[in-house]
């Protein structure tokens, strides 16, 4: 029997949600399955991906071969990264020591990667939120603005009396004498 790891459809319409199984090659789709080892969520950012690590390894090992979106998703989440240093372990090439710290040290760079993307995607989103709030706050003195500007009444011109030129010169000498 051929077996494959593929995505399972589920949710409503325009919002995807797959479970990830392992099933025989010639039934359909969403119908029957072997196992199921993980779930796929691309509705959030990043993509929300939950896989049982041993037994998707312990499948691809017994020669279970996963569609193009499945391969991807293993990919990333390492599965076929390890099944690749087992193959040097089993070869001779690499103690199974080594393949763990190699293991190890990708599964680090790879977890740095998503909390530096998350970060990244988090610093934006508050960006973008103090950019709104701020041209919410202009566009309120504006309205404020416009609104004070059509309530009052127009001003009329008053004219200034003539200032007496003697009081300002003492104003002026009684400055200078302090």
């Amino acid at each position: 029997m051929a077996t494959k790891i593929r995505l399972q459809r589920h949710g409503k319409k325009g919002k995807p949600f797959y479970y990830i199984v392992v099933a025989d090659g010639r039934a359909p789709r969403d119908g029957r399955f072997i196992e199921r080892i993980g779930s796929y969520n691309p509705n959030t950012n990043p993509a929300t991906i939950d896989i049982n690590f041993d037994k998707t390894l312990d499948w691809v090992n017994n020669g279970a071969q996963p569609t193009d979106t499945c391969r991807a998703i293993l990919s990333y989440k390492g599965v076929l990264y390890k099944k690749h240093l087992q193959g040097g372990v089993q070869k001779g090439a690499l103690t199974q020591e080594q393949a763990d710290t190699k293991f190890a040290e990708w599964l680090d760079q790879k977890d740095s990667k998503i909390t530096g993307k998350k970060s990244n995607l988090n610093a934006a989103k508050d960006e973008a939120r103090k950019a709104a709030l701020i041209a919410e706050a202009k566009k309120k003195e504006d309205r404020a603005a416009a609104i004070a500007a059509k309530n009052t009444p127009p001003a009329e011109e008053v004219e200034e009396a003539p200032v007496d030129e003697a009081a300002a010169e003492t104003e002026g000498e009684a400055e200078s004498a302090e």
